[in-house]
């Protein structure tokens, strides 16, 4: 049981020494300097999540306002 664990850790670890950190490698880089490439993504990120917000509120009032109308017209 502790050896199933011990090795899923040690090849967690090694897998992750093989990643790319969204941070730069310069150790004289400091502040929001040093992670420009994982606030740059954090805002892609953001501004997409805010777009596809407003087309889905856009497209649900648009929708229900469909569904209303038709039921006026079939009543």
């Amino acid at each position: 049981m502790f050896n199933k664990s011990r090795n899923f850790l040690e090849e967690v670890k090694a897998e992750l020494r093989k990643a790319t950190w969204p941070w730069d490698s310069d150790p004289k880089a400091k502040g929001l300097k040093k992670y420009k490439e994982l606030v740059d993504s954090t805002v892609v990120v953001i501004i997409a999540i805010i777009l596809l917000a407003g087309f889905v509120a856009v497209s649900d009032l648009l929708l229900s306002e469909a569904l209303v109308m038709i039921t006026k017209v079939a009543n």
